[in-house]
């Protein structure tokens, strides 16, 4: 993991959109269908943040608003998807989640644990001993298994 004195710089696959932000909050691994729906990916990463800790350069970002207070940032240009984004009450307030595929040097997050993990990919599972929750983590839930799910990957 990067100091936190390092910057997370990254962007979209043709440059028009770039981004800068601190060390992230948090680093997670989510299998929920929307987010498998917006990659195309059968599970996907996060860099997370407070939305006002991104500065964004470039190209404005599209957004495509998936859900009453959920929006889905991605490249106008060359289509590839930056962003989960929940708006918060106040302007810049809220909570962005950027794909770690997108940072410029995604060794450096290594994802903590898995959200959402009901609606994974029955035949996809990760090979390691984090910490899966049915849902959110951050909801005061405690996690339901440590570690690949056994029998239901047949």
């Amino acid at each position: 993991m990067p100091d936190s004195t390092q910057k997370v710089t990254g962007g979209c696959m043709c440059g028009a959109v770039r981004y800068v932000a601190p060390k992230p909050d948090s680093v997670i691994y989510c299998h929920c269908r929307d987010c498998r729906r917006h990659t195309g990916a059968p599970l996907v990463s996060f860099v997370g943040y407070a939305a006002r800790e991104i500065e964004w350069s470039g190209d404005a970002r599209q957004i495509y608003k998936s859900s009453a207070n959920i929006g889905r940032g991605f490249c106008g240009k060359c289509g590839t998807p930056l962003s989960w984004e929940e708006a918060g009450e106040e302007p810049g307030g809220g909570e962005i989640e950027l794909y770690t595929g997108t940072t410029d040097n995604p060794d450096d997050h290594v994802p903590t644990f898995h959200i959402w993990h009901d609606e994974r990919i029955k035949w996809l599972e990760t090979v390691d001993n984090l910490p899966r929750y049915h849902r959110w983590a951050h909801d005061g839930s405690k996690p339901y298994l440590h570690g690949p799910a056994g029998g239901d990957l047949d």
